[in-house]
């Protein structure tokens, strides 16, 4: 029996992998832009390593994982294949850097207004956040979800 209850409580906490939104923010966006950044911290406080694979939003035709490169006085754009999330670590998605790129935005980003994301991950699987767009040149007060 102690064998079986064994399994069960490391089989009930990979289930309950998790990770902590904090500050899911991104910036207004001008009318006819088609594009728009989000930004967060994830927060892993498992002893396992995750990955952020991608993410969805009914505000976009899709959401891409995306950071920035230094390509000698040029700061070029590419997509990538998610993030790793360190154990009982962090990653900071922020401008100049790793970041979401909302494509092909239904409606422009309107300061005040929430975008629903579904986030998903490796090991956490899906979690739902609501991303606060602020004022198109800084990110809003704080947010933790």
């Amino acid at each position: 029996m102690r064998l079986s209850l064994g399994i069960l409580a490391f089989v009930s906490s990979f289930a309950h992998a998790q990770v902590d939104i904090e500050k899911p923010w991104a910036r207004a966006t001008a009318p006819g832009m088609k594009i728009a950044a989000g930004y967060m911290i994830v927060r892993n406080p498992s002893a396992s390593a995750d990955r952020l694979l991608g993410a969805t939003s009914p505000a976009a035709a899709r959401v891409e994982t995306h950071i920035h490169i230094k390509d000698g006085d040029i700061l070029r754009m590419r997509e990538v294949k998610g993030y790793e999330v360190p154990a009982k670590g962090r990653l900071e998605l922020k401008p100049g850097a790793a970041h979401l790129m909302f494509v092909d935005i239904k409606q422009p980003f309107k300061e005040g207004d929430k975008i629903p994301v579904v986030l998903s991950f490796e090991r956490a699987k899906e979690v739902k956040v609501d991303f606060h767009v602020g004022r198109l040149a800084a990110p809003p007060a704080d947010h933790k979800h």
